[in-house]
């Protein structure tokens, strides 16, 4: 659009043709001596038409021009005027809020996306995320030295806090286009076992004295909200002094009848396993050890267990029983047999999960859990699995179930879809067999046969 020439006829007449005054999603600009109208969350980012060149077509289409409307003049000729925004992380967050997502994906010379329920979804009222633009972003979010490090590392891990609002905890890096960021929106208010529908054993769980719980399951499958919802328990019905060593703080604890010490890597301790030997010196109760990624944090873990904590923690397995081999493979060889007795010493119980689909459009947690009861612990120690998952299919009475049995119930419940749950099934041979013997109905659940 030509500014410098005002009584353009033809780019006039275009942009009234284009939509009318009443249809504009933003308000004009005010006249002189006016106060300014009210914050406005921009449609578009500068750059756009530029940084989209290259952009796969049906990509590039969704992504709108800067908005182009008339303004109000004391005059009666009309003048266009081209406005473009920089909008900012903090509009983001509360738009990705209000549209349910989990996470914001930024990156330089891409679209913005947020993650919906599970699925990457376009965001073209943001625009391309230009150069500029991703500094922009790193300057509302980092500090000086944040921004250091990340220059320096290409890498950076942390956390945002909106007061009354919600945390974010953030990633930084670079990548083949260029920088980016990815913001996982954490609530406020700490979940509880009763309102997320975990297995009601979980809060057996985290009573007990001491001893190992390991949560386990793919990235993105709610470890850290399950954990937080046992704290949180026990945070409200017991008095202990809880220690959690986090990278970054996700769920915040306030003290309750507990004591919640909650420390975040690279914030209250320079590195993680620093703290790691830190903490049994805090005078700790329960211990919070994250993603029990090394060998210095399985051996932290077990040493505390031993004496008298209980500890939780992370790791990345798909099953119960796969978790304890995961453990062992981390010591040499000539190690695993000892150290298979420690771990069995400490295991109080697995917990493995997997974030699933609803049929009503939410998302739900789906558990196999192993209960370290003295027959499983045989089983183990001889390294007879298949004895032990048996065993866990069975003793339904200690709050054992594999995962194939979770499905089946959601199946029957309606919750999850057939489909969903055969991906999601170690064994979907076996999930079909135990789907039909109980009598499904394809009416109640799906328009499909099973």
């Amino acid at each position: 659009m030509n500014q410098s020439n005002p009584d353009n006829r033809s780019n006039r007449d275009m942009s009234m043709s284009a939509r009318s005054a009443a249809d504009l999603p933003i308000a004009p600009p005010p006249l002189p001596g006016n106060p300014p109208p009210p914050r406005m969350r921009p449609p578009a980012s500068a750059g756009v038409a530029t940084a989209a060149q290259g952009m796969a077509p049906e990509i590039r289409a969704a992504i709108p021009a800067a908005t182009v409307y008339q303004a109000p003049t004391r005059s009666t000729a009309p003048v266009v005027v081209r406005i473009t925004f920089t909008n900012t992380i903090e509009q983001m967050v509360h738009d990705a809020h209000d549209k349910g997502a989990s996470d914001i994906h930024l990156r330089a010379k891409e679209v913005v996306r947020f993650r919906i329920r599970g699925a990457m979804t376009i965001q073209p009222e943001y625009g391309i995320v230009t150069a500029d633009q991703f500094n922009l972003y790193l300057a509302e979010i980092l500090n000086e030295n944040q921004r250091r490090i990340f220059a320096e590392t290409m890498e950076l891990d942390t956390a945002i806090y909106y007061p009354g609002f919600l945390r974010c905890r953030v990633n930084c890096f670079e990548s083949l286009t260029g920088g980016a960021i990815v913001l996982r929106l954490i609530p406020l208010t700490v979940p509880t076992v009763d309102g997320l529908g975990l297995p009601q054993v979980l809060k057996q769980f985290i009573e007990k004295p001491q001893g190992l719980i390991l949560v386990t399951g793919p990235t993105g499958s709610g470890k850290s909200t399950s954990i937080a919802a046992m704290i949180r328990h026990l945070n409200d019905t017991d008095t202990k002094h809880i220690v959690t060593i986090e990278d970054p703080i996700e769920y915040v604890h306030q003290s309750n009848q507990c004591l919640v010490s909650q420390r975040e890597v690279g914030l209250h301790t320079r590195e993680f396993s620093e703290a790691l030997r830190a903490v049994l010196r805090e005078d700790p109760d329960v211990i919070l050890i994250g993603e029990m990624r090394d060998r210095i944090s399985v051996d932290t873990a077990l040493k505390a267990a031993q004496t008298g904590h209980l500890v939780l923690g992370t790791l990345h397995t798909k099953d119960a029983i796969g978790t304890l081999n995961r453990l062992l493979n981390i010591y040499d060889p000539n190690e695993q047999a000892s150290m298979r007795v420690q771990i069995l010493e400490s295991l109080i119980s697995v917990v493995s999960q997997q974030l699933l689909h609803t049929t009503d459009g939410g998302r739900t947690a789906v558990h196999e859990i192993m209960v370290n009861t003295p027959a499983i612990s045989d089983y183990l120690l001889k390294g007879e699995d298949t004895e032990a998952f048996r065993m866990m299919e069975t003793d339904t009475n200690e709050g054992m179930q594999v995962m194939n049995q979770a499905l089946c119930e959601l199946v029957l419940l309606g919750r999850i879809s057939p489909d969903d749950a055969v991906r999601s099934s170690p064994d979907a041979g076996d999930l079909r067999r135990r789907v039909r013997n109980e009598g499904y109905d394809p009416g109640r659940a799906s328009n499909r046969e099973f």
